[in-house]
């Protein structure tokens, strides 16, 4: 599966052939065969490695620890861009499963079911965010909240696969917080910074 994923992540998923896989992984070609007797049989395996290495929230002790909700939501947020920045190779190959799923039902349920997850790790987050901030999210739900921390994780994620050479995340975060409204980081620089009460 290593192979696999080394084969698809660097020529996609149509170059994911048995014998590409095999070479990949110095093994017979017979002995992939074994495994998996179709190609269809090796891209759905590879999709369950994809799945569970990719959008899969992982936060980390020190963004938990953090005692205000609105700057804990926001350090998970960045957490995550900054995650999926750094992996474009990694990110292009989920998209190419996404897209694959519009002409195979199961790979989309799969795909879905993954993304429905990963947005409802962030709906706790959201949770403690509403409660303790309510006036200013008049009309949100924690779903609605959670949808919109993925979206921006999301994007991030697509523009670092675009152009993997010249994404720059601090510009991303800064230009977010202009769109919504908050203090871009030339702003922040100038007053007092909470650092995890903002994207930059």
């Amino acid at each position: 599966m290593t192979a696999a994923h080394a084969v698809a992540s660097r020529n996609g998923i149509d170059a994911l052939t048995l014998r590409a896989v095999a070479a990949r992984a110095k093994l017979s070609h017979g002995l992939v065969l074994f495994h998996f007797r179709r190609k269809d049989e090796l891209v759905t395996a590879l999709l369950d490695r994809v799945l569970a290495t990719t959008f899969l929230l992982s936060v980390s002790d020190d963004v938990l620890g953090l005692p205000d909700a609105v700057g804990r939501f926001v350090a998970v947020i960045r957490q995550e861009m900054d995650r999926v920045s750094q992996e474009p190779r990694r990110m292009r190959l989920f998209f190419e499963y996404w897209a694959l799923g519009s002409r195979h039902g199961r790979i989309r349920a799969k795909v879905s079911a993954a993304l429905s997850r990963y947005r409802a790790a962030f709906r706790t987050f959201a949770e403690d965010v509403l409660e303790t901030d309510s006036a200013k999210f008049t009309g949100v739900t924690p779903d609605g909240l959670a949808a919109v921390a993925v979206s921006l994780i999301n994007g991030c994620a697509v523009q670092a696969m675009i152009d993997p050479e010249g994404f720059d995340i601090t510009q991303y975060r800064a230009a977010a917080q202009g769109v919504m409204g908050q203090p871009g980081a030339r702003a922040a620089r100038r007053g007092p910074r909470v650092a995890t009460a903002t994207l930059a």
